[in-house]
């Protein structure tokens, strides 16, 4: 009966990393493969609190149907939240609340795109997004990113030959790489786009979480006809909540709304609220410094264990904060052939192939998580990868 799934379907591949974390999420493997938040910093008993009151003061209210839009509290406290932070001012009504921001992309996906439309993607880029837009059939092409961001002379032919509708970015601790785009290359970015019917998507979900360096300007801030932002709570309280958001400008929130009524009527209610309350009688400010300083040992550890470990020919890409490093390993080093190794010592983590788009040749990246893994098992980790790497160069030189 499969003839019966559609053409689009049948083109979109499974999530390679989701096929991997059916094995890395066993209990004996040591993990550096899934983007998942650190369980131990969940503020479970604060969510408690605020899940017994939503249902003791509001209950009737916070169990109905509700609009498509999201709860006005919450969309008022995110809007004050852009002004605090990041000095924008953001209309309540410019704010859709989605099932975490994957569904904010799926929406763009069927509101803005049309089979073989132009899009931009990093080179590599976020798999998540990948495997949404992938759905709408557009031309994809990828531009690659160094540590300052993205290569400008690539954006800028892609620009002129293609028109793209969208360019995707995640600027801040770039999924894969960790890398964020640096202040120069956003102004100069945002000046390759300005005038164009290009819009640009600055996907947030790791901003908050910055060890060290300065904050740089949101796209918004410079470019605010053309800009899409997409942020959750996934990262900084809870991602079994689902809760995301898009930020679009008036023309577009109206569509955005359409599709989403068409799609799910509305995301969860009851989990809004829970949030809302949350944030009411909690410091999300001081949640976040405990995460950040928490992620920011992690990473250390697992620099330092890269460095005694590692071979010289290894190199890192730099970055100030999120939850990734990214590896590229010497030339003739198969990431996919590593993961083979590792895997049957226990060690997983993500091959580099998935997040490139039709590159089958880069084979020499790697994508490590640092957050979910205590310093011991980092250590013990990374070694065996290292052991590993050399096993490769070792047979690699005999042959």
């Amino acid at each position: 009966m499969k003839q019966l799934l559609s053409k689009r379907i049948q083109e979109v591949p499974e999530s390679f990393i989701r096929s991997i974390l059916k094995v890395a999420n066993q209990p004996d493997v040591i993990s550096f493969a899934g983007g998942l938040p650190s369980a131990e910093l969940f503020p479970i008993d604060a969510l408690e609190k605020a899940c017994a009151k939503v249902l003791k003061n509001n209950g009737k209210q916070a169990l109905q149907y509700a609009s498509s839009e999201g709860d006005d509290q919450l969309r008022r406290w995110i809007a004050g939240r852009y002004l605090s932070q990041q000095s924008l001012t953001i209309s309540p009504n410019n704010i859709l609340i989605t099932n975490g921001s994957q569904q904010a992309l799926d929406l763009l996906g069927k509101v803005l795109l049309d089979k073989g439309d132009s899009i931009v993607i990093e080179r590599p880029g976020y798999l998540g997004a990948i495997q949404a837009f992938s759905l709408y059939q557009p031309t994809m092409h990828s531009v690659s990113i160094n540590n300052q961001g993205m290569i400008l002379s690539e954006l800028e032919h892609v620009l002129t030959k293609h028109q793209p509708k969208l360019v995707y970015t995640v600027p801040n601790f770039q999924n894969p790489t960790g890398v964020s785009y640096s202040q120069q290359n956003r102004e100069q970015l945002v000046t390759l786009v300005l005038g164009s019917k290009t819009l640009l998507i600055q996907d947030d979900p790791y901003g908050e979480l910055r060890f060290s360096g300065q904050k740089k300007s949101n796209f918004m801030s410079l470019l605010p006809e053309q800009t899409i932002l997409l942020g959750s709570f996934s990262k900084v309280i809870t991602p079994s909540f689902r809760l995301g958001w898009v930020v679009a400008p008036d023309w577009l929130i109206k569509p955005l709304v359409i599709a989403k009524q068409a799609a799910d009527l509305h995301t969860n209610y009851f989990s809004q609220r829970i949030i809302f309350q949350y944030l009411q009688d909690n410091s999300i400010d001081l949640h976040i410094e405990k995460i950040s300083q928490f992620y920011a040992s992690k990473k250390a550890a697992m620099m330092q264990s890269i460095k005694q470990y590692f071979p010289a020919s290894v190199t890192v890409a730099e970055s100030e904060g999120g939850m990734f490093l990214w590896l590229t390993l010497p030339v003739g080093v198969s990431a996919m052939a590593l993961f083979d190794q590792a895997i049957k010592q226990k060690v997983a983590f993500v091959p580099g192939k998935p997040f490139y788009i039709g590159d089958d040749e880069v084979d020499n990246t790697l994508r490590l998580s640092y957050v979910t893994m205590d310093e011991v098992a980092i250590n013990k980790g990374i070694k065996v990868l290292a052991d590993c790497i050399n096993q490769i160069l070792a047979n690699t030189k005999r042959g």
